[in-house]
């Protein structure tokens, strides 16, 4: 790219928005008006309540106790606090549109793609779900360096083997601060990074920079929001993940408002929605419909 495209580029990126100090009290603030927009939107979640996570129980209950691999429970249940930003995205615009005074039918929850950042939203979401990975490949390699590379003849074993031996807690101790090191990772690139994109058109690595911007002007209040994240997490794993059902949209609907609180919009106008077009389509038009054509014919 040329130097002159380039400044061409910097003088049309919109600046960021400013990143206000909060305290406890907003987060719990935050929390109440997540459980707010949860209650006034319940049919919304009947995709997480009927679907999505008792399949993730399924398969995760599959793989525990059909591929032996039970070290790695624990590590795959952690790891939701890594993708979750990502895949409750769909959760935060309903609860912009709630904001906005707009339809918050559950299918609306899918506008997203039609945000000017959507690929950005993508990259950062596959950002997070390769730090699931790396996570889940260093917890494994602290398992073997520790234990071995022998699979626990049962779950009752493996439980046993980790409370009441000196291996055992050190993998406790181990596995929990290199676990941490990810969490505040994925918290500090990701906390207000999807809201920012949903609202403002900018690229992955200046809603990354915004992120981080706000954990590092808001420790206190941020290491707060990461307890309770990880807290709701723990609860709502525990009847075979079916809590999380109602702890990830409450979680969801209250990182929007967590994203009110600590980005100041006013400092940065947001992007302009529009609702999708709606027209008829003829079973005449296919295949060409799969193929639209734009009708805009400047040069």
């Amino acid at each position: 790219m040329a130097p002159r495209d380039l400044a061409f580029v910097a003088q049309d990126a919109p600046a960021l928005p400013e990143i206000r100090k909060i305290g406890a009290g907003d987060v719990f603030d935050a929390l109440k008006r997540g459980l707010d927009d949860f209650r006034a939107m319940p049919t919304t979640h009947v995709i997480f309540l009927s679907l999505i996570y008792p399949i993730v129980g399924l398969v995760l209950a599959r793989l525990t106790f059909g591929y032996d691999v039970v070290p790695l429970l624990y590590p795959i249940l952690a790891g939701f606090a890594l993708v979750g930003p990502f895949a409750a995205v769909w959760i935060y615009e309903l609860s912009r549109r709630r904001e906005a005074g707009l339809d918050v039918a559950w299918h609306h929850a899918f506008d997203i793609v039609h945000a000017r950042s959507f690929g950005a939203i993508l990259v950062l979401g596959f950002l997070l779900m390769a730090l699931f990975v790396i996570w889940l490949a260093v917890a494994h390699a602290i398992y073997v360096a520790i234990v071995g590379y022998g699979a626990p003849v049962s779950l009752g074993y493996f439980i046993n083997q980790v409370f009441t031996t000196p291996e055992g807690w050190l993998l406790i101790l181990i596995g929990n601060g290199v676990g941490f090191l990810f969490a505040v990772t994925a918290l500090a690139i990701s906390v207000v990074s999807f809201p920012l994109l949903l609202e403002h058109n900018v690229g992955a690595m200046a809603a990354i920079a915004t992120s981080v911007k706000a954990v590092m002007k808001n420790p206190a209040a941020m290491a707060l929001w990461g307890l309770v994240v990880a807290a709701a997490l723990a609860v709502g794993s525990i009847p075979f993940l079916f809590g999380l059902a109602v702890v990830m949209p409450v979680l969801g609907h209250a990182t929007w408002h967590l994203y009110r609180k600590v980005v100041d919009a006013q400092t940065s106008p947001p992007q302009e929605y529009r609702e999708p077009e709606k027209r008829v389509r003829y079973a005449a038009d296919f295949p060409a419909a799969l193929f639209p054509v734009s009708t805009d014919r400047r040069p």
